[in-house]
């Protein structure tokens, strides 16, 4: 099983579709030009979208902020801060420290980064990671690396 969609609620549909697009990298998948609403896809194959509903919606107009992760591979997520970072946007490890450093969560084992988007949603680039879990380790990706090759 894997997330099919999420929908975020925006202050404004054409911005928030420029900053995915251009920023998270998904891809334009419709505009409903009857209402303000606006598809992205996530990753190859239509395995995944993103709607973004604008204020004038009924979902827009209940505004709440919200957090989705996107599943991306260890070399994009070990690029993702320091290109994140050039384009304005503040990144952070889980323990929400600036940093443009993954973090991991040992009992998934998984490495993430959060930021935000312009209307305060939380986002996280998160990859799994195929090493053994230890549920009781939480740190930098650095620190799993030496403790990985330390055992």
């Amino acid at each position: 099983m894997h997330l099919y969609e999420a929908h975020l609620p925006v202050s404004d549909t054409k911005i928030a579709q420029r900053f995915y697009v251009e920023i998270v990298g998904l891809r334009f998948a419709h505009r409903d030009l009857t209402r303000d609403v606006v598809f992205l896809w996530a990753g190859s194959d239509r395995r995944s979208m993103l709607g973004l509903w604008g204020p004038s919606t009924t979902l827009g107009s209940e505004f709440h902020k919200c957090h989705i992760a996107f599943r991306v591979s260890l070399d994009e997520l070990l690029a993702a801060g320091k290109r994140l970072n050039a384009a304005g946007i503040q990144t952070q490890n889980f323990a929400g420290e600036k940093t443009t450093e993954p973090s991991v969560i040992g009992w998934m084992p998984s490495a993430q980064l959060y930021f935000r988007d312009r209307d305060g949603h939380s986002l996280e680039l998160i990859s799994l990671l195929d090493e053994s879990p230890e549920p009781k380790f939480a740190g930098s990706f650095s620190e799993w690396k030496q403790r990985s090759h330390a055992t």
